[in-house]
């Protein structure tokens, strides 16, 4: 208890630093400057019915949600989904994702009042926390007013882990206000029961489930028609510096003369807020570059088309001969390499894997994945796979069975709420 009131005092000390680091990030994205009140507990409207609310604080936590909210919706038609997110890119994807099927509002800031006044106006029969989103006072407040609180599809990393340490207390206290813990991989479970967690099982990752969308399987072949038959490399969900290393190694390799016909390099940026950022660094490299905002066919000595749009991912997988994934260049912990897999294009990732790190040590032993050092290495093998189409094929059917080999995490957490509510039988 001592250790959460000093948690919730620094809450509150820190609230006039939110709202001007919201104001800061609305510079860049005016985003966050909407729906201010709801990070202060302040909502206007509550859907009718019985609700089960769901928390994805950004944009991995909601696309790993979709399988879930099919399967709940198909289950429970008598019930509304509540979908709360941090991020307003989270915000955006679940729009984008789910339209009107669901309601969606900011989770507010972890103090006990305005958690207080979450509940109270919505009501939820059960909450399920995505990945790994510990808010003390919001775990108290649900525990106060009988609503069964689910961590699911649960990850932490080992650095995540020596962070949550540091506050032994309130991460054990935490973690015992949880009535289950759903893991993905037994390194995780591991992990968040030394940490003090009790009834953990490890039910395996919910991306497995996403089945690519029909309709982002067609927009790929629109994006390959405008292309043409060039080879395409794609760079999906870049972060900050790892353009400039894709960059600086693919105009080093292609000047050197390793590649015809030139290949194309697609690049698809995490956050919408850097394309223009990511459209600088190309252009100050001499390299023409193409948006795919301008709707307009990639013309034949286009070098570089930037996919400047949200919710398309899958498209651009599909368009695509091999991929590397975002995040993984440097120590982000790289992004969905389960995704690529899904689609059947060969994955290539570099030394950064602790977001994913079971789905990468799965894939790369099905040889479904190659990893390599640093982007040099990276883009030499891709130039190289982009030559060599019986290798790509190989490496395309191991992605598919290895993605189909790992499905099932969203059965078991549907089965799994049906211990904590009547809501959820």
């Amino acid at each position: 208890m001592a250790a959460r009131l000093l948690y919730t005092l620094a809450i509150h000390a820190l609230l006039p630093w939110a709202a001007l680091h919201l104001l800061w990030r609305a510079r860049r994205q005016p985003e966050y400057l909407r729906h201010w009140g709801e990070r202060f507990g302040s909502f206007r409207l509550r859907p009718p019915g019985p609700l089960i609310w769901i928390h994805a604080v950004s944009v991995g936590e909601t696309r790993a949600a979709q399988p879930l909210i099919a399967a709940l919706k198909a289950r429970y038609p008598d019930h509304r989904i509540l979908l709360t997110h941090m991020t307003p890119t989270g915000r955006a994807t679940s729009k984008s994702l789910f339209g009107g099927e669901v309601t969606r509002v900011y989770l507010p800031y972890d103090t006990p009042w305005a958690m207080r006044r979450f509940l109270r106006h919505f009501r939820p029969a059960i909450g399920l926390v995505m990945e790994t989103e510990l808010w003390p006072n919001l775990i108290a407040a649900c525990r106060a007013q009988g609503v069964p609180l689910l961590l699911v599809n649960a990850r932490l990393s080992a650095k995540s882990a020596r962070r949550y340490a540091r506050f032994p207390r309130l991460t054990r206290a935490a973690l015992r206000g949880l009535a289950a813990v759903a893991a993905i991989g037994a390194d995780d479970a591991s992990r968040l029961r030394a940490l003090g967690a009790h009834d953990v099982a490890v039910f395996g990752n919910m991306k497995f489930d996403i089945e690519p969308p029909a309709a982002q399987l067609e927009l790929g072949q629109t994006f390959r028609a405008r292309i043409g038959m060039r080879p395409v490399f794609l760079c999906a969900s870049t972060r900050e510096g790892e353009e400039t290393l894709i960059l600086d190694a693919w105009n080093a390799k292609l000047g050197a003369g390793e590649a015809a016909p030139a290949p194309l390099l697609v690049i698809v940026p995490r956050h919408p807020q850097r394309f223009a950022e990511v459209a600088q660094l190309v252009e100050a490299r001499g390299l023409k570059l193409q948006r795919r905002s301008d709707g307009a066919p990639v013309a034949a000595d286009t070098q570089v088309w930037l996919g400047d749009s949200m919710g398309e991912l899958f498209a651009y997988y599909a368009a695509s001969d091999v991929s590397c994934v975002g995040g993984s260049l440097l120590d982000y912990g790289s992004q969905n390499l389960i995704e690529p897999c899904a689609v059947g294009v060969p994955v290539l990732i570099g030394p950064s894997t602790f977001n994913f790190a079971e789905a990468a040590r799965d894939a790369l032993a099905a040889g479904a994945a190659r990893q390599f050092g640093d982007a040099v290495a990276l883009v030499s093998e891709a130039l190289a796979l982009l030559a060599d189409a019986p290798r790509r094929a190989v490496m395309a059917e191991a992605g598919r069975a290895f993605a189909a080999q790992h499905r099932g995490a969203t059965a078991r957490t549907l089965a799994l709420m049906k211990r904590f509510t009547a809501a959820a039988r």
